[in-house]
């Protein structure tokens, strides 16, 4: 299958190759819970980590923390010490951040906007599939 044009002869990058940078940026972006820090900070507001666990419904201290600093590393949000006591620490996006932020908030939008199309399509699927025999691709007959 063609692609596009291949940059790799000159110098640029694939993201349908293996070892392209661009996937692991894609991965992390791609993840449910980058996507919705995202989109809890796109507002432009500083939030401290308790708020951000309180509004990402499920997610647990370690994931958090562990999407936090991923993002933090990647340039997405800055990482904010307040010197009190307890320390106060406060997560806002970069530039960079709020590009992104702004393209997961229309993805947002969007499964919004059709949630109830999807949810029709799925409906139906699953009664057809009830119905049929599963179909036996040529893949899983060699």
């Amino acid at each position: 299958m063609d692609t596009g044009f291949d940059l790799r002869q000159h110098g640029g990058v694939d993201v349908f190759l293996r070892d392209c940078p661009t996937r692991a940026v894609l991965e992390l972006i791609a993840s449910k819970w980058t996507m919705l820090v995202l989109v809890a900070l796109e507002d432009g507001r500083p939030m401290r980590f308790a708020e951000l666990r309180r509004r990402l419904d499920g997610v647990t201290p370690k994931v958090l923390t562990q999407t936090l600093r991923a993002l933090e590393r990647e340039g997405v949000l800055t990482r904010r010490v307040h010197p009190t006591v307890p320390p106060r620490v406060e997560y806002q996006l970069t530039k960079i951040g709020q590009e992104v932020g702004g393209l997961v908030q229309s993805i947002t939008d969007w499964s919004q906007a059709n949630l109830a199309a999807i949810q029709a399509a799925r409906k139906e699927f699953d009664e057809r599939a009830a119905c049929e025999p599963p179909e036996v691709t040529a893949q899983e007959r060699a």
